[in-house]
């Protein structure tokens, strides 16, 4: 029995790691956005302009796309799960710190080191998801994990309202509790976690090929970085301003405009992500670079549902207008990684990972600080939906290099697929 029972679980193996990142996606990315959930308080204890308030998620997005493309190379030189498990250390012990903050500058550094450690996550995880994942079952397997980043999101931002306000232990509290958890599961992590057994092999047969090389060779990596850039810019934008909006618009509270302005958006990541990644799948077992396809269906829906924003005058339309714009921004997010692994070979995927979320995290940066700007300017409602523009700009980039991406495409991940 010894024999067929290892067998089994080898071929579980591929799941029970998709719910393994999972959770290190939701740590990475509630870790993420506890500061967002009690901005509103950390502007009043050090008196910040909403400029200033912008800063940290400001200094966190470029820290963590500088690291991230440094940290992303370990992925392909080294076990992508020793990676994720010191970098999950790493992160999780810094996040807090954060609670110990004493004045701005030391919540700027100590952000600054939670961006460190996080940037070791993502393109190793999402490389070792695509080791033990064919391209039968890869979309799908992505997309997945994907919804630790959504959900994760939404319990950071709620949570850290809720422990600041309604259990009334302020705004440090949920970095210590979130900080903590993230060191206990990494335990788990070294009994469970490995690498793909073809992986030391690979490793090995591609010691002397640079992977950055690889990747700058190869077009279409380059235009999803740009798209990435883009839509990722756009999304951030909303995601940071849109509890505070709803705090100052509507003078809500800090929980309520936390549920306002966070549960849309990760809720319709939760169950659109999935979805992403199942028309991605449906797409590409039609033509060879149908989930580009799909990234393209994703960001028009975002951008046309984000418009109506500028014009909501009630919690309610704010709620669903982030619900709808959401839900197609998670179409897309449930097939980028996939997509991008299309025209990238698997010695050189965290690399390119890493270098499309440098990208990527270089607008998340600037976001925020657009939308400051502009929300003196237009009023913070015309502000956050001009991010709409962006989504449309990505769009006809994915639209205007799809030849160049069909001659891309990875032949033996599409056998058999009409091109």
């Amino acid at each position: 029995m010894t024999a067929p029972n290892a067998g089994a679980r080898a071929s579980n193996y591929p799941w029970l790691l998709i719910a393994l990142l999972w959770c290190c996606a939701f740590l990475n990315s509630s870790d993420r956005s506890l500061l967002v959930g009690v901005m509103p308080d950390i502007r009043d204890e050090f008196d910040l302009t909403n400029t200033q308030l912008a800063l940290p998620t400001t200094i966190f997005f470029w820290v963590y796309a500088g690291a991230v493309f440094l940290t992303s190379r370990f992925g392909d030189k080294m076990m992508r799960s020793q990676v994720i498990i010191w970098g999950l250390i790493f992160w999780s012990v810094a996040t807090g710190l954060v609670s110990l903050s004493t004045g701005f500058a030391m919540l700027l550094g100590t952000r600054a080191l939670v961006a460190v450690g996080e940037a070791t996550y993502y393109p190793s995880a999402t490389a070792l998801i695509s080791d033990w994942h064919s391209n039968k079952t890869r979309g799908r397997a992505l997309s997945l994990h994907q919804t630790g980043v959504f959900a994760g999101a939404l319990a950071g931002s709620v949570i850290g309202a809720y422990i600041a306000e309604r259990m009334q232990m302020g705004w440090r509290a949920s970095f210590m509790i979130f900080g903590a958890a993230g060191v206990v599961f990494s335990l788990l992590l070294f009994k469970l976690l490995r690498d793909a057994p073809h992986r030391a092999a690979e490793r090995a047969e591609n010691a002397q090929e640079e992977p950055l090389g690889v990747v700058l060779r190869i077009k279409p990596a380059l235009m999803l970085c740009v798209v990435f850039f883009l839509a990722t810019a756009a999304s951030n934008g909303l995601t940071v301003w849109a509890p505070t909006f709803v705090h100052d618009k509507f003078d809500a509270s800090l929980t309520q405009s936390a549920l306002t302005g966070a549960v849309p958006i990760n809720l319709a990541g939760i169950v659109s992500v999935p979805l992403g990644g199942l028309l991605a799948d449906w797409l590409a077992s039609r033509t060879s670079i149908g989930r580009f396809y799909a990234l393209a269906i994703g960001l028009t829906a975002a951008g046309v549902l984000l418009m109506p924003l500028a014009l909501a005058e009630s919690v309610w339309t704010v709620s669903l207008v982030l619900l709808a714009s959401s839900i197609g921004k998670g179409l897309f997010d449930g097939c980028i990684y996939a997509a991008l692994h299309d025209v990238v070979p698997a010695e050189a995927r965290s690399t390119a990972v890493g270098l499309m979320t440098m990208c990527g995290f270089v607008g998340a940066g600037l976001a925020p600080l657009f939308v400051a700007q502009m929300g003196g300017i237009l009023g913070m409602a015309l502000a956050i939906a001009s991010l709409a523009a962006l989504y449309f700009v990505a769009v006809g980039v994915l639209l205007v290099t799809r030849g160049e991406t069909r001659k891309a495409i990875i032949p033996h991940e599409h056998a058999g697929v009409s091109t």
